[in-house]
């Protein structure tokens, strides 16, 4: 019996210390996507009720494109039929010009696979 509480103990303890190293590296993600975000800052919100030269990023994931009202898209996302999730995001910051001919959101190339993967989770966190 003392065997069997030993192991429920051990076992928890480290589904513990999984969750806190999964959650702390959420985190660290998210602060390091916070960082990248500063090169689309210049054009796009954190506020949900405020649109700038571009529309809040605000719920961004898993939103259909071209969707936020009082916001003036280009034909060409607003006919793009896009839903922005992940994999959209990643083509989008690789190549928003590629994946919309023209859109007239400027080019800004994120191709690193790291910063895009925290600039997502930074994304998520909105």
């Amino acid at each position: 019996m003392k065997r069997k509480i030993v192991a429920m103990s051990i076992l928890a303890a480290t589904i513990s210390f999984t969750s806190l190293a999964e959650n702390n590296n959420e985190a660290m993600m998210e602060t390091a996507g916070k960082e990248i975000f500063k090169k689309c800052s210049a054009c796009h919100s954190t506020d949900s009720s405020k649109n700038t030269f571009g529309p809040s990023l605000i719920g961004v994931v898993n939103r259909k494109a071209a969707s936020i009202p009082r916001f003036s898209y280009s034909e060409a996302l607003k006919k793009s039929g896009l839903t922005w999730t992940e994999a959209n995001l990643r083509r989008w910051m690789a190549g928003n010009d590629i994946l919309v001919p023209g859109t007239r959101m400027r080019h800004v190339q994120i191709t690193d696979v790291a910063e895009q993967n925290y600039l997502l989770a930074y994304l998520k966190s909105l």
